[in-house]
């Protein structure tokens, strides 16, 4: 059972758009911080974008201006909002929330299982 599931992938063309989504599955009762990440073939893992519930919200230099991290509290969903798309921006993207699941007595992160986005130019 994935306690992160992630949708909204896909093939763009240079300077499109694509909205992620991160949902909680039921065994999940709350998010107290969540973060979009990407990794491209060679490459490390970087952090693309988070927030916490008090709605700090930090980017990476490279998305900023063009990435919009954003959370529904309601549906334990959290969003990523991708405009202007770049080539570079091709990559897997992961959904990581430090979550408390129901059930549980401590909030522990969850990954989603990586959507693949691509950009054409």
């Amino acid at each position: 059972q994935a306690m992160l599931e992630e949708s909204g992938g896909g093939l763009v063309q240079f300077g499109g758009s694509l909205r992620l989504s991160c949902a909680a599955s039921g065994y999940i009762r709350d998010i107290k911080s969540a973060a979009w990440y990407r990794q491209a073939p060679g490459n490390q893992r970087e952090l693309v974008a988070s927030n916490t519930r008090g709605e700090t919200r930090e980017y990476g230099d490279s998305v900023k201006g063009r990435f919009t991290i954003s959370r529904d509290n309601t549906k334990n969903t959290v969003y990523l909002q991708m405009n202007n798309l770049k080539p570079e921006d091709t990559a897997v993207y992961y959904c990581n929330a430090d979550a408390l699941p129901y059930g549980g007595d401590s909030y522990r992160p969850y990954w989603g299982q990586g959507p693949q986005v691509t950009v054409s130019s």
